[in-house]
């Protein structure tokens, strides 16, 4: 059987010996050692000064959004996964959906801009698929009318933009560690901050807004990482330019295949920007050829997944909008399968089975 993902895992060996150290300290969860270190590694991968470890990417979100005040009305897009809105409403935010440019597949910053009333808050937008927002457009757009932006950077890890990390745009990004991304720390997020005061705060957010002993000082939740996830991460982290390297090829070999293919559109990737290789996904011409062709893939026990279907706008916890590209796009478009250790032979026949059918 093939899914569209593979959870990479490291040398048993490596994190056993991370375990034993877990077994002997007893320190299991609370901003352990493992945490602590983990933390400061992606400092200095992501190239920022403050990251903030949580225990999944949707927390990571509401923390964002409680850090930065957002209130009413967010700006969002209605092309991502349903935690982007759904962490909006758990927080008595209303999603306003701005539609997304058709080839980038990101939410587009003229419709942003049309979007903003008296009662926006923030601007919540998706690096969707790994491929960075249009952030100078945003940028302007967010000191225009003195919005926060808050990056959900949610596929986007390790990726480079204008040369520098993806990480620190925007007032605050978040990452999900999931086991389905190419950095997991089996479930697991991240908050990216700018100051030591916003970390500091983040901290009492993620822990009862308990600062130390005897001591609560305000509102907050518990949504922190725990040791036994820290570790994976550290072990995933040692491997991952291996890991984004071994999906390079896999993702060339797609595109190679694919070019000229009118039937088939491809992302409009950005020139800025360095890529991940987290996804491949396709847009064929019509929703009845893409059943087709996942209907045959299914015959042969290959699972491609509808990233991202259906459009959000369509969640029966929102209010009815419309956002005609988006919703066209996600009846279309189809995530093929994508992990390093996908052989050729896999690959190909994939190829064969999606060539044949659209």
């Amino acid at each position: 059987m093939i899914n569209v993902t593979k959870t990479y895992l490291p040398a048993l060996e490596k994190y056993q010996d991370y375990v034993r150290r877990i077994f002997e300290s007893g320190w299991l969860t609370n901003n352990g050692a493992l945490t602590q270190t983990l933390e400061a590694r992606l400092s200095e991968y992501l190239q920022v000064p403050y990251v903030v470890l949580v225990s999944n990417g949707t927390l990571a979100l509401q923390i964002a959004y409680r850090l930065l005040k957002v209130k009413d009305q967010a700006i969002t897009t209605p092309f991502s996964f349903v935690a982007t809105s759904s962490s909006l409403v758990w927080e008595n935010i209303n999603p306003v959906f701005a539609d997304i440019d058709p080839n980038s597949f990101n939410i587009s910053p003229e419709n942003v801009r049309k979007a903003i009333t008296p009662s926006t808050s923030a601007i919540v937008a998706v690096h969707v698929f790994g491929n960075p927002c249009d952030h100078d457009s945003l940028v302007k757009i967010s000191k225009d009318n003195s919005i926060p932006i808050i990056y959900d950077a949610a596929h986007a890890f390790g990726v480079q933009y204008n040369g520098a990390s993806i990480a620190g745009l925007g007032d605050i990004s978040t990452f999900s560690f999931h086991a389905t991304k190419i950095f997991h720390t089996i479930e697991g997020g991240a908050i990216i901050v700018k100051d030591k005061k916003t970390y500091d705060k983040a901290k009492l957010l993620i822990n009862f807004g308990i600062p130390g002993y005897d001591q609560i000082t305000e509102l907050g939740i518990n949504c922190k990482m725990n040791e036994f996830q820290a570790a994976m991460g550290l072990c995933i982290l040692d491997d991952i330019e291996d890991i984004i390297a071994g999906r390079k090829s896999i993702y060339n070999r797609y595109v190679d295949s694919f070019l000229g293919t009118e039937s088939l559109k491809l992302q409009q990737y950005s020139l800025k920007a360095t890529n991940n290789y987290a996804y491949f996904p396709i847009v064929f011409s019509s929703e009845k050829i893409l059943l087709k062709v996942k209907e045959e893939l299914n015959k042969l026990e290959i699972f491609p997944r509808r990233y991202f279907f259906p459009s959000l706008e369509k969640l029966n916890y929102v209010a009815s909008q419309v956002t005609p590209i988006a919703n066209s796009i996600s009846q279309r478009i189809l995530c093929l399968p994508l992990f390093a250790d996908l052989n050729w032979e896999e690959q190909k026949k994939i190829i064969e089975v999606v060539k044949k059918s659209a």
